[in-house]
């Protein structure tokens, strides 16, 4: 009897088992495999379909390789997510880094004679020369005129935002003498905040990370303003760091009547003078949200004994009915490597126009 595998005749002549065939059958793998897929009997009768065989997949994605469609896949997603960053950026840009952006010097002015309170406490600034104004009136901020790069209305809005900044840090009576740091940080580049955090967190004299570089304040604890009144002299100068950056100067002298914290039996007053001389640059990201980037800021401010920490609060030698005699400066070794160089202290002379 022949092997069940054979035909009943027998081998046909001239041909060939199903072991020769082996090689080539088509598995189930393969056949699912495969791009075109042979219509079934009630599809060929419906004639839904006017021929015999249909593709299978994804239409024409059907007949790429496995390959080129993912390359294809991972290319709409690169360029989706570069529309959707593109899109969320202002103007394309990337956010600034956060870091050490402003750079602060504070140095004490100390009296060199007594100390003595204003001759009436009701009228403290009675004694000033003629310049100084109330408040941002003293500013003198310029006209807003068009530079290279810059229209005059973006100009218009650069000084603003710097006035806005100015009143905030120089003359809010809540930051001044209420610890009140927010409404400074909410007028700060983002890139900055990070930095301005941790000098009012940690404040300290490393001319990056000082309180009294970002604002003037004092502490609420020892100084209380006399009058919320702060009058001011000095100007303001717009220029270009970058064809990109409007570089504003602000350099004022501001003078503060000051009287000691708390219920206290002497009325007397004393007034404090800072010079404040500060560099925002003000790139078109920061022109639209309003915001500023404090770069430099130097800081002149006295009576104030020398030696004394100001990297958290302003320390004003506060006159009392009496007068207070200053101390001797200490004399400054240059050779004393020990002690930063922008640690100074200057001697504070009268007050002038």
């Amino acid at each position: 009897m022949g092997d069940r595998r054979e035909p009943p005749e027998g081998t046909p002549e001239g041909g060939s088992n199903d072991d020769e065939f082996r090689s080539v059958v088509f598995d189930e793998s393969f056949v699912k495999a495969a791009r075109i897929q042979e219509l079934s009997a009630q599809e060929r009768l419906a004639g839904a379909f006017g021929r015999a065989t249909r593709r299978r997949g994804w239409g024409w994605f059907g007949s790429l390789p496995r390959q080129a469609v993912i390359l294809l896949l991972l290319v709409a997603m690169a360029f989706a997510a570069a529309v959707y960053f593109g899109v969320s950026s202002p103007h394309g840009q990337a956010v600034p880094p956060s870091g050490a952006q402003l750079t602060s010097v504070v140095t004490p002015l100390s009296p060199s004679a007594t100390v003595g309170a204003v001759p009436d406490p009701a009228h403290p600034f009675a004694a000033l020369p003629t310049g100084y104004a109330d408040g941002q009136g003293g500013f003198n901020m310029p006209p807003a005129s068009s530079t290279a790069h810059f229209g005059g209305t973006d100009v218009q809005r650069a000084l603003d935002s710097v006035q806005h900044y100015l009143v905030v840090s120089e003359l809010t009576p809540a930051t001044l003498t209420a610890n009140e740091t927010g409404q400074v940080r909410e007028l700060l580049t983002t890139g900055e905040l990070a930095q301005y955090d941790d000098s009012v967190n940690t404040p300290r004299d490393d001319q990056h990370h000082a309180a009294t570089g970002w604002m003037v304040r004092f502490d609420p604890g020892q100084v209380a303003l006399a009058t919320d009144t702060v009058k001011v002299n000095g100007a303001v100068q717009v220029g270009e760091l970058n064809p990109g950056t409007l570089e504003i100067t602000a350099d004022h002298t501001l003078v503060y009547a000051l009287r000691p914290a708390g219920t206290t039996s002497d009325p007397s007053v004393t007034l404090y003078s800072v010079r404040r001389e500060v560099r925002i640059d003000i790139d078109r990201a920061d022109l639209d949200a309003g915001r500023v980037r404090v770069v430099d800021s130097i800081v002149q401010a006295g009576p104030t004994g020398c030696g004394t920490v100001q990297s958290d609060y302003l320390q004003p030698t506060l006159a009392t009915a009496a007068g207070v005699h200053p101390s001797t400066p200490p004399a400054v070794n240059p050779a004393d490597h020990s002690r930063p160089a922008w640690q100074t202290c200057g001697v504070l002379g009268p007050i002038t126009g």
